[in-house]
């Protein structure tokens, strides 16, 4: 359930490449509880808008806000220590490692171990219940000691978001995680990306617009840039301007 509270602010977000307006002036207010999507056709500037709110780009001009502390200068690496953290399009999981040893790596630095190299096994093996709390959480705890290359792309992508939960996120920003699925993995991610929503806030791009509709509880679309509309699904579907400029030819 939402709240009015917004977690995340952007205002007048603009960033440009070697003159080049990639974005301009984008304003966002990501409410505290929700699940929020960014959608729009290809080169609307999804991908630009989620990278300067993961501090993976700064911006050419405005300011990013989040729990009410300017964090538009901030590192990616501190803003994750806020509470800010994001995932990638690409799954990003050690394939020789086991599924538990991803999440033990991935508890290792919210709980200090990260750098503390001569910490024997043992100690390391306390991480053990909470990786597979993660892990339970994701529905993987049958894949406990598998590789994580043999898993499926589908089981891959929930890992790398118990990875990311391992960082104890109050706000998870999730590029593309439908990216490359069949349906029966959307349809475990979707309900994965639910469960997980209910005590905590969710951003994420995403081209499905089924998964959209059917998990978001606003949407903002984007077009060349800037923000063509906001609303709830069903609001936007029902603006022409974005039939015209987007959901008309997706459903075509």
């Amino acid at each position: 359930m939402t709240t009015a509270n917004p977690i995340l602010t952007a205002t007048g977000l603009t960033k440009e490449f070697r003159g080049f307006v990639a974005v301009k002036n984008v304003n966002l207010s990501i409410a505290e509880g929700s699940i929020h999507a960014l959608i729009g056709p290809n080169g609307a500037g999804k991908t630009t808008v989620f990278n300067l709110l993961t501090k993976f780009l700064e911006p050419s001009s405005g300011r990013i806000h989040y729990r009410g502390q300017d964090i538009t200068r901030t590192r990616p690496a501190e803003v994750a220590r806020l509470g800010l953290v994001r995932s990638f399009q690409i799954s990003a999981v050690f394939p020789h490692l086991t599924v538990l040893d991803n999440v033990r790596v991935a508890l290792q630095r919210p709980m200090g171990l990260a750098t503390q190299f001569w910490r024997s096994a043992r100690v390391l093996d306390t991480l053990d219940d909470r990786a597979e709390e993660l892990l339970e959480a994701v529905n993987l705890k049958s894949f406990l000691h598998v590789p994580a290359a043999e898993i499926s792309y589908g089981r891959k992508r929930a890992l790398e978001i118990a990875t990311t939960l391992a960082l104890d996120p109050a706000l998870l920003l999730l590029d593309e995680p439908m990216a490359g699925m069949g349906h029966e993995d959307i349809d475990r991610i979707a309900a994965l990306i639910r469960r997980i929503a209910r005590n905590r806030t969710v951003v994420m791009v995403e081209h499905n617009l089924s998964v959209v509709a059917d998990l978001c509880d606003r949407v903002t679309v984007l077009q060349r840039g800037e923000v063509l509309a906001e609303g709830s699904y069903a609001e936007v579907s029902g603006d022409p301007r974005v039939r015209e400029a987007y959901m008309g030819t997706e459903h075509a």
